[in-house]
Protein backbone atom coordinates (compact mmCIF):
# COMPACT_ATOMS: atom_id res chain seq x y z
CA UNK A 1 0.00 0.00 0.00
CA UNK A 2 2.25 2.31 0.80
CA UNK A 3 4.07 2.18 -2.78
CA UNK A 4 0.88 3.11 -4.18
CA UNK A 5 0.77 6.13 -2.37
CA UNK A 6 4.39 7.13 -3.77
CA UNK A 7 3.52 6.17 -7.05
CA UNK A 8 0.34 8.42 -6.20
CA UNK A 9 2.37 11.44 -5.22
CA UNK A 10 4.59 11.16 -7.75
CA UNK A 11 1.56 10.30 -10.62
CA UNK A 12 0.04 13.29 -9.57
CA UNK A 13 3.33 15.63 -9.85
CA UNK A 14 4.30 13.91 -13.13
CA UNK A 15 0.47 14.66 -14.78
CA UNK A 16 0.11 17.92 -14.02
CA UNK A 17 3.78 18.91 -15.07
CA UNK A 18 3.04 17.45 -18.59
CA UNK A 19 -0.66 19.27 -18.49
CA UNK A 20 0.87 22.94 -17.92
CA UNK A 21 3.98 22.20 -19.77
CA UNK A 22 2.11 21.31 -22.86
CA UNK A 23 -0.49 23.74 -22.93
CA UNK A 24 2.08 26.39 -21.93
CA UNK A 25 3.86 24.88 -25.19
CA UNK A 26 0.88 24.56 -27.61
CA UNK A 27 0.20 27.95 -26.69
CA UNK A 28 3.51 29.69 -27.59
CA UNK A 29 4.06 27.29 -30.51
CA UNK A 30 0.86 26.57 -32.59
CA UNK A 31 -0.02 30.51 -33.01
CA UNK A 32 3.89 30.36 -34.66
CA UNK A 33 3.92 27.20 -36.72
CA UNK A 34 0.35 25.81 -36.92
CA UNK A 35 -1.11 22.92 -35.59
CA UNK A 36 0.77 19.68 -34.09
CA UNK A 37 1.20 18.35 -30.72
CA UNK A 38 4.37 19.73 -29.67
CA UNK A 39 3.63 19.84 -25.95
CA UNK A 40 3.09 15.86 -26.49
CA UNK A 41 6.22 15.68 -27.93
CA UNK A 42 8.44 17.51 -25.81
CA UNK A 43 6.87 15.50 -22.20
CA UNK A 44 7.74 12.67 -24.25
CA UNK A 45 11.38 13.24 -25.23
CA UNK A 46 12.11 15.22 -22.03
CA UNK A 47 10.80 12.25 -19.97
CA UNK A 48 12.67 10.07 -21.88
CA UNK A 49 15.84 11.70 -21.29
CA UNK A 50 15.12 12.58 -17.52
CA UNK A 51 13.66 8.96 -16.63
CA UNK A 52 17.11 7.79 -17.87
CA UNK A 53 19.38 10.16 -16.19
CA UNK A 54 17.33 9.43 -13.06
CA UNK A 55 18.11 5.81 -13.77
CA UNK A 56 21.71 6.29 -13.74
CA UNK A 57 21.99 8.46 -10.82
CA UNK A 58 19.80 6.39 -8.25
CA UNK A 59 21.69 3.27 -9.44
CA UNK A 60 24.68 4.92 -8.17
CA UNK A 61 22.75 5.97 -4.79
CA UNK A 62 22.80 2.45 -2.45
CA UNK A 63 21.05 4.84 0.87
CA UNK A 64 18.37 5.80 -1.52
CA UNK A 65 14.71 4.36 -0.86
CA UNK A 66 13.11 2.35 -3.10
CA UNK A 67 9.81 4.77 -2.07
CA UNK A 68 11.98 7.51 -4.21
CA UNK A 69 12.27 5.23 -7.02
CA UNK A 70 8.85 4.72 -7.34
CA UNK A 71 7.42 8.14 -6.28
CA UNK A 72 10.18 9.50 -9.17
CA UNK A 73 10.70 6.92 -11.95
CA UNK A 74 7.42 4.96 -11.79
CA UNK A 75 5.30 8.00 -10.71
CA UNK A 76 6.30 11.37 -11.90
CA UNK A 77 8.32 10.33 -15.13
CA UNK A 78 5.40 7.39 -15.86
CA UNK A 79 2.62 10.45 -15.72
CA UNK A 80 4.74 12.86 -17.20
CA UNK A 81 5.40 11.11 -20.30
CA UNK A 82 2.19 10.38 -22.47
CA UNK A 83 2.44 7.32 -24.87
CA UNK A 84 -1.86 7.51 -25.12
CA UNK A 85 -2.00 11.30 -25.94
CA UNK A 86 0.78 10.32 -28.77
CA UNK A 87 -1.57 8.28 -30.13
CA UNK A 88 -4.80 9.84 -30.26
CA UNK A 89 -3.11 13.05 -31.70
CA UNK A 90 -1.67 10.52 -33.92
CA UNK A 91 -5.15 9.42 -34.77
CA UNK A 92 -6.92 13.00 -34.95
CA UNK A 93 -3.78 14.27 -38.07
CA UNK A 94 -4.54 11.07 -40.26
CA UNK A 95 -8.62 11.42 -39.70
CA UNK A 96 -7.62 15.07 -40.53
CA UNK A 97 -5.53 13.89 -43.70
CA UNK A 98 -2.69 15.27 -42.35
CA UNK A 99 -0.20 12.31 -43.79
CA UNK A 100 2.81 14.42 -43.43
CA UNK A 101 2.02 15.98 -40.12
CA UNK A 102 1.49 12.37 -38.65
CA UNK A 103 4.57 10.62 -40.30
CA UNK A 104 6.61 13.59 -38.62
CA UNK A 105 4.71 13.14 -35.54
CA UNK A 106 5.72 9.47 -35.42
CA UNK A 107 9.06 9.65 -36.44
CA UNK A 108 9.41 12.77 -33.92
CA UNK A 109 8.20 11.10 -31.00
CA UNK A 110 9.95 7.63 -31.58
CA UNK A 111 13.32 9.08 -32.47
CA UNK A 112 13.49 12.17 -29.88
CA UNK A 113 12.39 9.62 -27.17
CA UNK A 114 15.54 6.85 -28.06
CA UNK A 115 17.62 9.81 -28.69
CA UNK A 116 16.62 11.31 -24.83
CA UNK A 117 17.28 8.40 -23.55
CA UNK A 118 20.87 7.82 -24.78
CA UNK A 119 21.35 11.25 -24.26
CA UNK A 120 19.95 10.89 -20.59
CA UNK A 121 22.16 7.67 -20.10
CA UNK A 122 25.14 9.13 -21.39
CA UNK A 123 25.31 12.66 -19.19
CA UNK A 124 23.69 10.53 -16.27
CA UNK A 125 27.35 8.70 -16.39
CA UNK A 126 29.37 11.46 -17.35
CA UNK A 127 27.85 13.27 -14.18
CA UNK A 128 26.86 10.71 -11.93
CA UNK A 129 28.10 7.42 -12.48
CA UNK A 130 31.23 6.86 -9.72
CA UNK A 131 35.00 7.44 -11.25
Amino acid sequence: MESLIFVGIGGFCGANARYLLALWVNDILTPRLGLFPYGTLLVNVLGSFGLAMFGVWFSGRTGMSAQMRLLVGAGFFGAFTTFSAFANESIDLIQGGRTAALLLNILLNNGGCLLGVAAGLYLGHRFFAPH
